[in-house]
């Protein structure tokens, strides 16, 4: 009889037992989920961080570029604008009226 209340003791004691290590491991994964969830925010917070970033790098250097391309064409124009006044003096000696007015009717 003593043996079988050693038992009972025994594997209520041993159900006891597992059944706190059963909530605990039932909170520490709770615990560790909620790490989980908490890292992968601080994670996609730097991804669109990094992403925001890149875009406004982007976004100077397509204005930096459409500045430069904007210089060259003003720089072409004057030159040309410069390169046909150059050649109007050349070819104008001053006794015909200018071209448009000069042209010979048929």
């Amino acid at each position: 009889m003593a043996w079988r209340q050693l038992l009972m003791a025994s594997c209520l004691s041993a159900a006891v037992l597992l059944t706190m290590l059963q909530e605990g491991t039932g909170a520490s994964v709770g615990t560790q989920q909620v790490a989980g969830q908490e890292a992968q925010e601080v994670e996609n917070r730097q991804k669109l961080r990094a992403d925001e970033l890149q875009r406004e790098y982007y976004e100077e250097q397509r204005n930096e570029f459409e500045n430069f391309v904007e210089e060259q064409n003003d720089e072409q124009e004057e030159r040309s604008r410069e390169a046909i006044e150059q050649w109007r003096q050349w070819h104008y000696d001053g006794l015909y009226p200018s071209y448009l007015q000069n042209r010979h009717r048929i």
